[in-house]
């Protein structure tokens, strides 16, 4: 379907938004991150789930603290219906911490998926859901091996398994039911988004 010279603007309008969400995160550059949220926005992620400005707060501290989270994005998909939109990022979660004395990253891939609205004239984040597909942990020192806790470890999904070990490792409280590559979980969030796109409420 062609889309009109409006929507095409749309379009490019939320694609802008999002990658400038991963730049000003990653760069700490927080009141230019506060813009991407409306004030209703709410970040769903594995460690910490709140409103946008919550998020900035607990981000804020975690900066402080050292904890290290980086973000790479990929392809960008944008379903638009009228001032709403449900747009799906390709990304990689990249922390790096300490796992049983030894200094690791693990790199999670997945996808953003965005609830956007367009409110007087401005496209922002409503919901941000990531979808957890697979995730691997490797020593930052090769040929170091963590002694990861067998039954710990097994009691996330394989999606973000290694992500919640470490994050757990380090203190946070681990959301154990994130929508993942197949599954309930993110058979529920499609259904979320076909009915956000049809008007209906979060």
């Amino acid at each position: 379907m062609t889309k009109t010279a409006a929507e095409i603007e749309d379009d490019r309008q939320i694609r802008e938004l999002l990658q400038n969400w991963a730049i000003w995160r990653d760069a700490g550059d927080w009141e230019r991150f506060r813009t991407v949220w409306h004030l209703d926005g709410r970040m769903m992620a594995t460690w910490t789930q709140g409103t946008g400005d919550e998020f900035i707060e607990i981000s804020k501290s975690a900066w402080a603290k050292g904890v290290n989270i980086l973000h790479f994005l990929g392809g960008i998909s944008v379903d638009l219906a009228g001032q709403r939109a449900i747009s799906q990022t390709k990304m990689t979660i990249s922390q790096r911490a300490e796992v049983e004395g030894v200094v690791c990253d693990v790199l999670c891939t997945g996808r953003f998926y965005d609830f956007l609205e367009k409110r007087a004239g401005k496209w922002g984040i409503v919901l941000r859901q990531p979808i957890y597909e697979k995730d691997r942990m490797d020593p930052v020192t090769p040929g170091a091996v963590p002694a990861l806790d067998r039954a710990l470890l097994e009691q996330f999904p394989v999606g973000y398994r290694h992500l919640a070990y470490l994050q757990t490792r380090i203190g946070y409280t681990v959301k154990r039911d994130m929508p993942g590559l197949k599954g309930p979980e993110v058979d529920a969030l499609y259904a979320r988004g076909a009915a956000w796109l049809h008007g209906e409420p979060l």
